[in-house]
């Protein structure tokens, strides 16, 4: 078993902050826990959202998050509506962008109709998608936490009436000292490596770095002094958005796999 041995590794997650920390001091690591997002509900619309799903406006509900799902369900079930909820759920085609949403679904017995293709992004859930027709379907879309635009603009050319829905939103945290403080010490390179596990935490960790004028310093050490993990092509592609091209992709989009893989990787060359 790989070992970290004392490695500086900054750990952004926010939902399982707890989890990955300690997943890094189990292999030996100084985890330097610092949430980069702050998830905000946005449930006002539920009501409306339940009445028009049980009339039967919808044929199709396409899901792309796991929190997403849980946080409607049990918005329903706090209105006392779940039941109708559930029942008009099950008698619509379904599609999940991955593995989360599709187990929500599944602890409320609600069949999953179409499931994208690792590595679960919206190429795959477009893809899956090809082979039911949606020319002229009402589609309910239950975004994260913004708005997906290249999958609702796809979805709308090929003739859906869509209907986006968004639960909660991705907004920076309240106090972004802490995050301000993290930049820094990655620029100082008093950080070793870094653990992004979505894209929104990168993109928040180079928002507050341009507060402080120090987005070219940020991408320079991430490219150069500062070993990178992130989870996923999306998370990637992010990355490459700012200049930065991640050293370790775990070869499965598991935070265990990632922390164990970046210390092999460090163990090879040597930077532990």
């Amino acid at each position: 078993m790989p070992a970290l041995n004392g490695v500086r590794v900054a750990v952004l997650e926010a939902r399982r902050t707890t989890e990955l920390a300690e997943l890094v001091r189990r292999l030996g690591g100084d985890a330097r826990a610092v949430p980069a997002v702050r998830e905000v509900p946005r449930l006002e619309r539920v009501p409306a959202f339940l009445d028009a799903l049980e009339s039967g406006r919808f044929q199709v509900a396409i899901f792309l998050t796991g929190v997403g799902v849980a946080r409607l369900l049990q918005e329903a079930q706090r209105l006392g509506r779940i039941d109708d909820a559930v029942g008009a759920l099950r008698g619509m085609t379904t599609a999940c962008r991955g593995p989360k949403p599709s187990g929500v679904l599944r602890q409320y017995d609600i069949p999953v109709t179409i499931r994208a293709a690792e590595p679960h992004t919206t190429t795959e859930l477009l893809e899956a998608l090809g082979g039911i027709p949606l020319q002229d379907r009402s589609v309910v879309l239950l975004h994260y936490g913004e708005r997906n635009e290249p999958l609702a603009d796809a979805l709308i050319r090929r003739g859906v009436v869509l209907e986006d829905l968004c639960l909660y939103e991705w907004q920076l945290p309240e106090d972004t000292a802490p995050l301000g403080a993290l930049v820094r010490d990655i620029v100082a390179v008093t950080i070793d490596a870094v653990a992004f596990t979505s894209q929104i935490q990168c993109r928040h960790l180079f928002a507050v770095a341009a507060m402080d004028g120090l987005s070219a310093q940020l991408a320079d050490a991430l490219r150069t002094r500062v070993a990178v993990a992130a989870i996923g092509p999306v998370c990637v592609a992010a990355l490459k958005h700012y200049g930065v091209t991640p050293q370790l992709v775990p070869s499965q989009a598991k935070m265990g796999f990632m922390v164990t893989e970046l210390a092999a990787y460090l163990d090879t060359r040597g930077l532990r």
